[in-house]
């Protein structure tokens, strides 16, 4: 999907334009995929525009820098505030797609990453429906890609890397050129993980089930824990549980949770129907009741939102 250009790019502290927010081409997380990043949304709200989650998504960008030991040069406040700051001064009254990175930076080279510096971004932009409008209306068609999940000793599933989804890109072109929407990726055991850039959930018997966090690589989602309050909220039993893809195939509903794709049905996975292919009544509550809440129209998640 294109990206609009906004007028401003936060870096190390300040504004700059967006066409002079520029590194290095030595840059060390060019080369070697050190760094770590998030992706939050804006949306708008009857008060103006509001970030969902912001604290927990910087919170965890933080996380993944210590995992990779990774010197963070700002605190979660500070980001915080930076975004808020970036949001506000692009004027985007219909809401947007945020993007902090943090990164190794330009002046050293080589695989030992300690010695290189850090920088820091946030970019803004208007982004749509990151499976598109049909897909969040109707469902998505699934794969299970032939690209395993990395293992927990291999590269570190618990951060969100750069470098790391190479392993997801691998599995969205496999999925995109064989005809399909998203790919659904195995942990090494064989045991479902997680999707490209999503979580998943099925619905089995009135009940949700979603692979438990870090559990065969994957990671912990934030729209994956939004969605849980919610549907506990609603009188649903939701279960932390492994899952093989057959357990998928037979579901009577299915969706996947990110907060760029947001909450999207599953109609079927390599080539099966889940149930009659169109998206669930429980899914569709689900859905429903997540977008308001990113609306600041369920006042009892209004804490999740951080006016700009």
């Amino acid at each position: 999907m294109p990206i609009t250009p906004t007028s401003k790019i936060w870096m190390d502290g300040k504004l700059v334009d967006w066409d002079k927010a520029n590194i290095h081409i030595l840059t060390h997380g060019l080369h070697y995929g050190t760094g770590a990043f998030e992706g939050i949304r804006a949306y708008p709200t009857s008060e103006g525009v509001a970030i969902f989650r912001l604290r927990e998504h910087m919170a965890r960008l933080v996380r993944s820098l210590k995992v990779l030991m990774i010197e963070s040069p700002f605190s979660v406040e500070e980001y915080c505030d930076a975004a808020v700051e970036t949001v506000r001064v692009n004027d985007l009254p219909e809401g947007c797609y945020i993007r902090p990175i943090v990164y190794l930076g330009y002046g050293e080279m080589g695989v030992n990453p300690l010695p290189a510096p850090v920088n820091a971004a946030i970019a803004v932009w208007p982004w749509g429906a990151y499976l598109g409008d049909e897909g969040v209306k109707n469902g998505v068609r699934m794969k299970i890609s032939s690209w395993h999940r990395h293992s927990p000793n291999a590269m570190p599933t618990a951060a969100k890397a750069t470098g790391m989804y190479i392993n997801s890109g691998l599995a969205k072109i496999e999925a995109v050129k064989a005809g399909y929407d998203e790919a659904i990726m195995l942990g090494p055991d064989g045991r479902i993980s997680e999707c490209t850039g999503e979580n998943l959930f099925v619905v089995n018997n009135g009940v949700l089930i979603t692979p438990p966090p870090s559990d065969a690589g994957a990671l912990e989602g934030i729209t994956q824990d939004t969605v849980v309050t919610i549907a506990k909220d609603l009188g649903y039993e939701v279960r932390f549980e492994t899952m093989l893809r057959t357990d998928i195939y037979l579901a009577d509903e299915g969706f996947l949770t990110g907060t760029a794709a947001e909450v999207v049905p599953i109609s079927s996975v390599d080539d099966r129907l889940l149930a009659d292919g169109k998206p669930g009544p429980i899914t569709k509550r689900i859905q429903e009741a997540y977008f308001e809440a990113v609306r600041g129209k369920r006042p009892e998640y209004e804490h999740w939102l951080t006016r700009v």
